[in-house]
């Protein structure tokens, strides 16, 4: 998989107020689209649709077994974008300052 992600969009992703929600549930484990759904009062597609840019860098993981779709967290690689001080204290000034 190419590497060449934005790092910029995959912290707006995770800092998104929906998408937050739906990774703070990911931090036990893997979890049903359908339990993500119903915690963020949004439908499965949604949360597909969410995380899709976290799926397609692997920051996310999903799993289609017997009709059920299973999200889990890639806690390893979220947690190298947030160690990138520089990007995480823009990420925070953007929001302070605009």
């Amino acid at each position: 998989m190419d590497e060449k992600f934005d790092r910029t969009k995959v912290v707006d992703c995770m800092f998104d107020p929906i998408t937050s929600l739906i990774l703070a549930e990911l931090e036990d484990g893997e979890k049903q689209c359908s339990f993500l759904a119903q915690q963020a009062d949004i439908s499965e597609s949604e949360v597909l649709e969410r995380l899709s840019y976290l799926l397609e860098y692997e920051f996310v993981l999903k799993n289609s077994e017997n009709d059920k779709c299973t999200i889990s967290a890639n806690s390893e690689k979220l947690s190298t974008i947030l160690e990138d001080s520089s990007n995480f204290i823009r990420y925070l000034s953007k929001l302070i300052f605009f």
